[in-house]
């Protein structure tokens, strides 16, 4: 049987691995320094997985020899990079692939057909064309990144090449721009909805404190839920978001959010928690989850949580806020996708409230 051993070797982690080929009984080994422990086992198993798979169809493993890894295999290993920062969508969308055929294809093998037939089985089971996109571009950045990071040599070429076919069959596609906001009217029943919710005894979380902020400041559920009092400017009347989303700096995007309205108000009331240092220090998913329950028992139809953040923004363009001014507020970097898609503009409203 294969194993491998970690040792520390000049402030470096050197992972050896040994077996025994069974034909000749050659005893062989193999090893690599990596600069931290967990890379160096993760490596040391990715090698016995490989060693036992060609034991079993009896090949000789080289030291080089990557021809029996799959698609599973990479995808596996860096999902459990710890060095590798993704956000849920991401890592949602790449081990669902690992349940698909495609994955158990030999990255040596990987053939446009592969990418197509994939997409169809996506397509088959209601994905739709954006999502479909996403998850190919999740699978060529794995691709592109398995040599930098694990010296296994693997091409795009058959994303590249099924791109065109994939198009054109309308497999992948851009998702559809939402223009969804909720009327006064639902807002007003929401309210009352979320009122009577939050007044149960066993209810600790603010509903309608929550609504009314993720309007005003246009910010994410989660977003909402993160941020901290320290980072309240009480006297300019603005708060930091830490991390904010961005596509490509997801760490370290810090930015300074202005609280308009009774953004401010709605802040000062709530009450701290010794032991949580956040404003508002509940779970998003709990907070969306009691959202949504009150928003189907009032039949509202198509409304998600997300939209109150585009309503927020419309409502600070049609109070005459430039699309800079307003970037401010939602931290849109771009500006065309930030006015493309998050103005619906209605005349009659002109009230932020």
């Amino acid at each position: 049987m294969p194993y491998f051993s970690v040792s520390p070797r000049n402030g470096k982690y050197c992972c050896q691995v040994r077996w025994v080929q069974p034909e000749s009984d050659e005893r062989k080994s193999k090893n690599k320094t990596f600069k931290n422990k967990a890379s160096a086992k993760a490596w040391g198993k990715l090698q016995v997985d490989l060693i036992e798979r060609s034991i079993s169809q009896g090949q000789d493993f080289s030291n080089n020899h990557t021809s029996l890894l799959l698609l599973r295999d990479l995808l596996e290993k860096y999902l459990s990079d710890e060095h590798i920062g993704m956000g849920r969508s991401k890592r949602y969308s790449l081990e669902a692939i690992k349940e698909f055929d495609i994955a158990n294809t030999k990255l040596s093998n990987l053939k446009p057909k592969h990418i197509v037939d994939f997409c169809k089985e996506r397509k088959s089971g209601g994905a739709s064309p954006a999502t479909i996109a996403c998850d190919i571009s999740h699978i060529r950045a794995v691709l592109r990144s398995a040599k930098a990071l694990y010296e296994i040599d693997v091409s795009t070429s058959s994303i590249v090449e099924a791109m065109p076919t994939l198009r054109i069959l309308g497999l992948i596609g851009k998702s559809n721009i939402r223009t969804r906001r909720p009327s006064n009217n639902e807002l007003k029943k929401l309210r009352k909805g979320l009122a009577a919710r939050q007044g149960h005894t066993y209810s600790t979380i603010p509903f309608t404190d929550i609504l009314d902020f993720s309007i005003l400041s246009c910010m994410r559920i989660s977003e909402v839920c993160s941020i901290v009092w320290e980072d309240l400017n009480v006297e300019e009347s603005w708060v930091w978001v830490r991390n904010r989303k961005d596509p490509r700096k997801k760490i370290g995007n810090h930015m300074k959010v202005p609280l308009l309205g009774d953004a401010l108000k709605i802040v000062l009331r709530q009450k701290r928690n010794k032991k949580d240092n956040r404003i508002f220090p509940y779970n998003p998913r709990s907070v969306t989850a009691g959202f949504q329950r009150v928003r189907n028992d009032l039949k509202i139809s198509d409304l998600r949580y997300h939209d109150l953040r585009r309503e927020g923004a419309s409502r600070l363009f049609e109070l005459g806020y430039s699309v800079d001014q307003v970037a401010q507020v939602t931290g849109h970097k771009d500006l065309n996708t930030l006015w493309r898609i998050y103005t619906d503009l209605n005349p009659d409203r002109l009230i932020l409230k």
